[in-house]
């Protein structure tokens, strides 16, 4: 009897070595394993699908990083102060309106990057805010008059600050390289209703 009640104590003491030590083996193994990467979290709540590749002829120049792309719709713009087609003044970074100084509902002012349209690039930098209410539409970036009529191969017209043809908003590709530390809110552009371009 005794060796019988031994045996059974035995097995009990075999069968807790047993799970103890499968115990210890499954920690070890859920140790190894790595965790879970964190996919990095975009700037903004509303971030689109990612978009494909850029075309290698439209890449950025090397030294240059991609802090966010996506695509919009742009329309054209020419604020020089003398009041015409709807200019309200000067830029609002400061600077005299210019080739390549374009306008954000929100982004901050000094922010730069690159606009793609049809195979052609094209460098800029937020100087102004705008588009106002196109921007509840998804309008999101108002280009130079300039830049809009080489990129769509139109003329542009000094005297009535318009561009040639019926292409008023085209769809874009944006890059942006460099986030400007003027007021404004990093990450996709919202709608100048939002107020972002207070922040």
């Amino acid at each position: 009897m005794k060796t019988l009640f031994g045996l059974r104590g035995n097995r009990r003491l075999t069968a807790a070595a047993t799970l103890v030590g499968a115990a210890a083996v499954t920690a070890s193994l859920v140790a190894a394993v790595p965790a879970p990467v964190e996919q990095p979290v975009k700037e903004a709540a509303n971030v689109s699908a990612a978009l494909p590749a850029l075309q290698p002829s439209l890449a950025i120049p090397a030294h240059e990083e991609v802090l966010l792309q996506g695509s919009t719709t742009g329309s054209y713009f020419w604020d020089d102060a003398s009041g015409r087609q709807g200019d309200t003044g000067t830029p609002a970074i400061g600077a005299p309106m210019q080739q390549g100084l374009f306008a954000s509902p929100s982004w901050p002012l000094g922010t730069e990057g690159y606009i793609f349209y049809k195979g052609k690039k094209a460098k800029f930098f937020i100087g102004d805010r705008g588009p106002g209410v196109p921007s509840d539409s998804g309008v999101m970036l108002d280009i130079d008059g300039k830049t809009f009529a080489e990129l769509t191969g139109t003329t542009w017209n000094e005297d009535t600050l318009s561009v040639s043809g019926d292409e008023g908003h085209i769809p874009i590709q944006y890059v942006i390289t460099k986030w400007g530390d003027g007021p404004g809110l990093r990450g996709e552009p919202v709608p100048f209703s939002s107020g972002a371009w207070r922040s």
